[in-house]
């Protein structure tokens, strides 16, 4: 039996999806399926580590989003009004659609955020072209208007929909959640839709979590997104299995619609997007007429050494002329001039620039160039740990600026490189053993008091799982 999950959810889901990459790639291999997508809410944050793990599983990554489409145009922002948001699936077949969800996500935040980051449909528009849409949960504007018993405004919503993504490229999407009534009559007005509008039908899971077992977990984790209790009435629920099901559980359910199963796999054989990874490209840096990167930076070395040393011995140029050979060896003779020129600039502009720090202070050519102030043959700092030529990967040079004037660094590369060639990185906070502990405790209803005792007893940078083994206290109480 062969089955995709089309409609998957990870961790990157923030306090949303439970689920792993790791976790989902394994146990789409162990259930023998060829194929799998990653769709969090409103973001690609997983979508290099999805593409890479899938690949090395032998399992074809289908790269996708789910959407928050904004009724009244993204840059609407009322209070209150325009929380109200639909939902829809997006998957990219090829390169072309992978770069319009790259420019859907990034003007959902920069334009469209108001409390998540909304898309519309005039952007849609605009950016449709190598993509495949899904209808979405009950929460998509489709499965919204059967709710309400407007399938007038159903009917319209999906052919607008199949207009916006073409013929063929969009779905209408039936879960397998018959505890929910909703549902139930969302697949049965979806079914006659499809026969009305001949808009496909097609399945998925609305997948959360890796496991069937993990389902307490996960509302525990709603619990803690939303600011509820377990024993809260009103609190947000998950009914149903959201686990990454297996082929023949999800063909069993729907088995008097085999097609909608099938659909699953047509999709998949249509999404082939392949991601050049591992490619380094640096913007042009303006060299000077007639020389190349690497002659010019000898150059400046030069310059570095009447600067920083007063009598140039066998061992500093030996150290030079070794580092100049890896990096010409490695290419990265062009990084190392941005670099110096944005310090440089900065320096001359009156802004404080750190002495440098991590594995760049063991370079005697950053030292020549100002990147740093230490010298790495007074300290016997090796080059290797910096920049290895047996390993070659993007040297990381680690610097500091004055945090009032760091904006004017980021606008003059900016301005000099190219702002398409310039971007800010964010880093991913993950719940540590004590605010687990705190938040779990919390969302189960159970004093804090209890809960700052228990979590107090958990060593810095310790696991749950390493103190309950190592920790006397809490060995005694579990």
């Amino acid at each position: 039996m062969k089955f995709t999950h089309l409609h998957v959810h990870s961790h990157y889901s923030l306090l949303d999806g439970m689920a792993k990459i790791d976790g989902l790639v394994n146990k789409a291999k162990e259930l023998g399926m060829d194929s799998l997508a990653l769709t969090d809410h409103g973001v690609l944050y997983g979508a290099v580590e999805f593409f890479k793990k899938a690949k090395e599983a032998g399992i074809k990554p289908i790269i996708g989003v789910e959407f928050y489409v904004a009724p009244e145009g993204r840059h609407l922002k009322r209070a209150n009004l325009d929380k109200t948001r639909w939902h829809l699936i997006v998957l990219a077949k090829n390169e072309k659609g992978y770069k319009n969800l790259i420019q859907l996500v990034t003007k959902a935040h920069l334009e469209g955020f108001y409390y998540k980051p909304r898309i519309d449909k005039e952007l849609l528009k605009k950016h449709s072209e190598g993509l495949i849409g899904l209808s979405a949960c009950l929460q998509g504007e489709v499965p919204r208007a059967i709710v309400r018993k407007d399938l007038k405004a159903a009917e319209q919503a999906a052919l607008e929909y199949k207009k916006i993504f073409g013929t063929g490229n969009f779905y209408l999407e039936m879960m397998p959640h018959f505890k929910l009534k909703e549902q139930l009559e969302v697949n049965k007005a979806l079914k006659q839709l499809s026969q009305k509008t001949k808009i496909p039908l097609v399945v998925t899971n609305d997948v959360h979590y890796v496991e069937k077992d993990d389902a307490k977990a996960q509302e525990i984790l709603m619990c803690i997104q939303t600011n509820h209790t377990i024993e809260d009435e009103k609190r947000l629920r998950m009914n149903g299995n959201f686990s990454l099901r297996s082929p023949e559980e999800m063909a069993e359910a729907f088995k008097d619609t085999p097609e909608a199963i099938e659909n699953t796999e047509k999709i998949a054989k249509r999404c082939n997007l392949e991601l050049s990874l591992g490619k380094i490209e640096l913007p042009r840096f303006p060299l000077p007429k007639k020389e190349t990167a690497d002659g010019y930076l000898k150059k400046l070395c030069q310059v570095g050494l009447k600067k920083r040393y007063q009598k140039v011995t066998p061992e500093i140029k030996e150290r030079l002329a070794h580092e100049l050979g890896v990096i010409k060896k490695t290419g990265f003779a062009s990084y190392f001039l941005i670099v110096h020129d944005f310090i440089a600039w900065s320096k001359k502009s009156g802004i404080v620039v750190g002495p440098g720090r991590g594995s760049v202070a063991g370079s005697i050519v950053a030292y020549l160039l100002d990147i740093t102030n230490i010298d790495p043959l007074k300290y016997d700092i090796i080059f290797e740990r910096f920049l290895n030529p047996d390993r070659i990967s993007m040297p990381d040079i680690d610097l500091d600026f004055a945090d009032v004037r760091r904006d004017e660094v980021i606008e003059y590369v900016a301005q000099k490189y190219g702002r398409d060639n310039v971007a800010q990185i964010i880093t991913f906070g993950t719940m540590k053993a004590r605010a687990v502990i705190r938040d779990v405790g919390r969302a189960l209803g159970y004093p804090y008091k209890h809960c700052d005792q228990l979590a107090k007893m958990i060593p810095t940078f310790f696991s749950l799982e390493k103190s309950l083994k190592s920790v006397p206290e809490l060995i005694a109480m579990s």
